[in-house]
């Protein structure tokens, strides 16, 4: 069965992207985090078995990574922006449009690192079962969703960035007759508590960054 894989993305712009960390880091420190946390993920994703790699990125395709990303990865990845709506209307669409072509589809953000390949390939397994996958973020979220159908009974009207995203999700998902595997939760580094769970020998993000794919 053929599997899509859509990373969903912000520009890292000072000011705008990471915004809980910049107490912590400063505006340009924590969008260096944020260009970081990109490259860690298409770096895992990037000779992920799947069928179609998508980077769908906010608010637009304009920023310079993003066709740096499209050119470090290659051909087989497709960037499209995520357009207009809240965080479940945006998911909702680009996981439809995928589910259109493809048997399965997973989607990741950029802020959860232990999303590896590994777990990438356990997520795709795992939908060769079920109707939907999860991987729980430890702050209430999750940090993957995979579906073989569209699902705006998941993504509709959901209260986003809240520590019951993941109850509720499962609440609606038993509702409606979902059968759904959640793998280990992860880490999202989203506040200042959570650098911790940075891979060890990081760039420190006071410092100069300068980034690289490879």
């Amino acid at each position: 069965m053929s599997t899509a894989l859509i990373v969903f993305a912000k520009a890292p712009v000072p000011g705008q992207a990471k915004t809980r960390l910049i107490p912590a880091l400063g505006a340009e420190g924590a969008a260096r985090l944020a260009e970081q946390l990109l490259q860690h993920t298409l770096r895992q994703v990037r000779d992920a078995p799947v069928d179609h790699l998508a980077l769908c990125v906010a608010p637009d395709t304009h920023h310079p990574v993003f066709e740096q990303a499209r050119q470090a990865v290659g051909e087989r990845l497709h960037l499209a922006p995520q357009g207009d709506g809240d965080l479940g209307e945006r998911m909702h669409r680009a996981l439809s449009r995928a589910l259109a072509r493809h048997h399965k589809a997973l989607l990741i953000g950029t802020d959860a690192p232990a999303l590896n390949a590994q777990v990438l390939a356990a997520a795709g397994a795992a939908l060769d079962s079920h109707d939907a996958v999860f991987v729980p973020a430890l702050d209430g979220g999750y940090a993957l969703i995979g579906l073989t159908r569209p699902a705006p009974e998941l993504l509709l009207g959901m209260a986003w960035s809240t520590p019951q995203v993941m109850e509720h999700t499962r609440e609606r998902a038993r509702r409606h007759g979902w059968r759904w595997a959640e793998l280990a939760p992860v880490a999202d580094i989203d506040e200042a508590a959570d650098l911790v769970h940075l891979p060890a020998g990081w760039p420190s993000t006071h410092s100069h960054f300068s980034g690289d794919f490879a």
